[in-house]
């Protein structure tokens, strides 16, 4: 064990240890990243199941003020709770550890299936090989919805923030970042008039009975944060976040295709408030009408191939560049273009999420015993249950159905499936799944191998293409 000083302040060194062996860590966030299909819902369940109802390396507790604090931010809030989760455990490279991996794979399967897409313009193999894994992730999803809930929502206040802001999301189109700043408000002004509405509720609780986290949800492991240390990280952290689009711009040109995108993708990483779906809209507009990166409705190809592959949605911007750059090489090799503009991409979306976190989670850890702070946050978690239930009604809608249509009333807006386009495999795969996680109780990795071999035999059968 070894001790780190603290610069700019007077505490003493604190001791600094990898409290899981980081090699487990390692193949732990490895095999973590392999599961993480299904956006944020899908993701934040593996990571629920994994390092808080399987290992228990952290409490319910903490991980939730964990997730709170990654809502709040621009950008993949999963990867952001990988980062977060693993810099608690095995300090600065268990973050990097845990943020790469949770994107890499990911990374390739996008790369490999934007590859095939510009090569020969179909993709129904591979959809057919992933088309198990969709219904399968709505299983995991639900068994996050029960689960976080159960620990998360203490009374009947905190369940009715909840369903208020799922139908705030689902039926009105509120947009996020107003959800989750009201659930906070809420969580403090109970916290001021009622607290006692707060509290957890008695009674014996699953949790009393299983073995306490490694990470109890009151220790602090982490050195206290100095003024020093935070402006250092925030300025090798630009530098390394930008370094390479000034590096492309010089040896490009500022009108190159690779240069457009890197400054592009470098704004767009800031205002993705609310998950990909929030911005998905924007990029495509963008990429369509003002770049000509994409043929219309490509969009759409692009987000179903993001859907099939592990990892944060917002990789779907990978896709984009990667059509771009090899349409418009610049004198580049159109390969060779199209792989710089997919990494360059890549780097840019995701490095600020590393940033926000290095910063910032010292800080976060630090105020977990503020009370007014706690009450806002303990709001917010009862909105990301919301969240989390919005998202699995979302991507129920498009696995299960092949259509859908918004109905309008009023200020009521919601969107509902055509009930002609029911898809009886995707139907009968989610049900298999919904078998195997809740009765069987199987892990998620052989659960999405199980109904990734159906999805592929039917597709075999030509019951999916």
């Amino acid at each position: 064990m070894s001790t780190e000083p603290v610069p700019g302040t007077d505490e003493p060194a604190v001791p600094v240890r990898d409290l899981v062996p980081f090699r487990t860590a390692v193949r732990v966030w490895w095999l973590v990243s392999l599961q993480t299909f299904g956006g944020p819902a899908g993701q934040i369940a593996v990571m629920q199941r994994t390092l808080v109802d399987e290992h228990r390396w952290i409490g319910q507790r903490r991980f939730l003020h964990a997730l709170n604090y990654c809502m709040l931010l621009p950008g993949p809030e999963a990867q952001q709770l990988a980062v977060y989760t693993g810099w608690l455990l095995n300090g600065f490279r268990g973050g990097l550890v845990a943020g790469s991996l949770f994107v890499l794979p990911g990374v390739v399967a996008l790369l490999a299936l934007s590859a095939v897409y510009v090569a020969f313009g179909d993709t129904t193999a591979v959809t057919a090989l992933f088309a198990g894994l969709a219904p399968a992730v709505l299983a995991i999803v639900v068994q996050a919805v029960v689960r976080v809930g159960r620990r998360a929502l203490a009374g009947p206040a905190l369940v009715a923030l909840a369903v208020a802001s799922f139908v705030a999301l689902s039926a009105f189109g509120v947009p996020f970042p107003l959800v989750v700043l009201g659930a906070g408000v809420v969580g403090w002004l109970l916290h001021l008039g009622a607290p006692h509405l707060l509290a957890a509720r008695g009674g014996h609780d699953a949790a009393d009975d299983e073995p306490p986290p490694l990470i109890a949800d009151d220790a602090l492991h982490t050195a206290a944060p100095s003024g020093r240390r935070t402006v250092l990280t925030l300025v090798v952290g630009v530098v390394v976040w930008l370094l390479p689009v000034v590096v492309v711009v010089l040896l490009t040109g500022a009108g190159s295709t690779l240069s457009q995108q890197g400054v592009f993708f470098s704004g767009t990483a800031l205002v993705t408030f609310g998950g990909a779906y929030a911005v998905l809209a924007y990029v495509a507009q963008r990429a369509v009408e003002t770049y000509g990166w994409l043929a219309p409705g490509e969009m759409v190809r692009g987000l179903a191939l993001a859907e099939t592959t592990p990892g944060p949605l917002i990789m779907v911007v990978q896709f984009v560049a990667f059509v771009g750059a090899y349409r418009a090489p610049g004198g580049l090799d159109p390969w060779a273009a199209a792989l710089v503009a997919a990494l360059l991409t890549t780097w840019v979306t995701f490095v600020p999420s590393f940033l926000f976190i290095f910063l910032g989670a010292p800080y976060v850890e630090r105020l977990r015993g503020n009370a007014p702070l706690s009450a806002a946050l303990t709001g917010i978690t009862a909105a990301v249950v919301g969240v989390i239930a919005n998202l699995a009604v979302y991507f129920a809608l498009h696995t299960l159905f092949a259509s859908s249509s918004r109905v309008s009333l009023g200020v009521l807006s919601l969107e509902v499936p055509d009930l002609a386009s029911v898809q009886p495999v995707a139907v009968v795969i989610a049900l298999v799944a919904a078998v195997l996680v809740f009765r069987l109780r199987w892990s998620v990795l052989r659960t999405l191998g199980v109904c990734a071999v159906l999805g592929a035999l039917a597709g075999v059968l030509g019951l999916v293409g």
